[in-house]
């Protein structure tokens, strides 16, 4: 290892262990300050809430983490996950009765298979057109929108079996299981980021898409691989959403696109790419979903709420600007 990537080395670390810390303090203020404004907030009923509505948007944000460490950014994750919804949805409807386990795998495959499809169509018309991946992803964004609405007659699917609902709904070891999936989302984001190849060529790419070509970095089979994993974690979140709400339809958690945004540039990513981490990303998320929890408890409207969000995050820019700067 040359003295400059040793260098580079040792100015991660500090930088990574700050942001994690800034998360964390910001995550501790915010729990506090509702403990004592909010009555009744620190309880096992509020936080067992939490760790139900949580998980949705919070899968939701690590699809978007992935496109936007590479500098790019997937406007269509909702519209992915409801047409992944859609898939498994519509499966599980032509079984009559109570339908097997078998049945039930089936179709959460052809869901995951549905979002990494459609997240490898947006990665390869980004790598081998050119086109910015705010306009490819904004056209998958309006064709799945349109598609989906086509094929639900602009209703809905519902009505899923009963075993299925325990991934919206079931506990293991008294843990709900949407937070558990929402764990090992982040656990296998962490995974693949920070310690693969492939995590390794997003930054690259992030920081400089040219100087990654030339060190041998093959660009575009890299772009198609993260968005198709964006995709992916875009049907996970679908799959989830399905199974809480036992049905499924388009244009279900759209409003999520800017929070989810809104949560990555929370955490310190940078909107050109090349610099984010996961566990800050998720502590962020958790900051956020306590402050909307926070507020309902206190009888704020929901409106209100999503403006408070936008106020901390340029608290969040404000107070870390100058610990930025060079």
């Amino acid at each position: 290892m040359t003295t400059p990537d040793i260098a580079m080395k040792k100015s991660r670390v500090p930088a990574d262990l700050i942001e994690i810390g800034a998360m964390f303090g910001l995550l501790v203020a915010t729990v506090s300050f509702f403990t004592v404004m909010a009555p009744g907030f620190f309880s096992p009923g509020i936080f067992t809430s939490m760790a139900y509505q949580l998980p949705e948007l919070g899968i939701l944000t690590l699809a978007m983490l992935l496109p936007i460490l590479s500098g790019g950014l997937n406007l269509a994750v909702t519209f992915t996950a409801n047409v992944a919804g859609l898939v498994a949805a519509w499966i599980l409807v032509q079984v009559t009765g109570d339908a097997s386990a078998g049945i039930i795998i089936v179709a959460i495959l052809a869901a995951l298979a549905t979002g990494a499809l459609i997240g490898a169509a947006i990665g390869a018309l980004v790598a081998y057109t050119g086109a910015h991946p705010i306009l490819v992803s904004l056209g998958f964004m309006i064709l799945l929108r349109g598609a989906g609405e086509w094929f639900t007659r602009g209703g809905d699917i519902s009505g899923m079996p009963e075993f299925f609902r325990f991934v919206g709904h079931g506990t293991l070891l008294y843990v709900p299981v949407p937070l558990i999936i929402f764990i090992a989302a982040v656990a296998l984001w962490v995974l693949v980021l920070h310690y693969t190849r492939l995590g390794f060529s997003i930054y690259m790419i992030g920081s400089n898409a040219k100087a990654a070509l030339y060190s041998g970095i093959d660009v575009a089979r890299v772009q198609i691989t993260l968005y198709a994993l964006s995709g992916l974690m875009s049907a996970v979140a679908g799959i989830v959403m399905l199974s809480r709400f036992n049905s499924v339809r388009i244009g279900h958690g759209e409003s999520y696109l800017l929070i989810m945004i809104l949560a990555c540039f929370l955490a310190g990513a940078n909107p050109f790419g090349g610099f984010g981490r996961v566990l800050p990303v998720a502590l962020g998320l958790v900051s956020l979903q306590v402050i909307s929890s926070g507020l309902n408890l206190m009888g704020v409207s929901q409106h209100f709420a999503t403006a408070t969000w936008g106020i901390f995050l340029i608290l969040v820019m404000v107070i870390r600007a100058p610990f930025q700067q060079r």
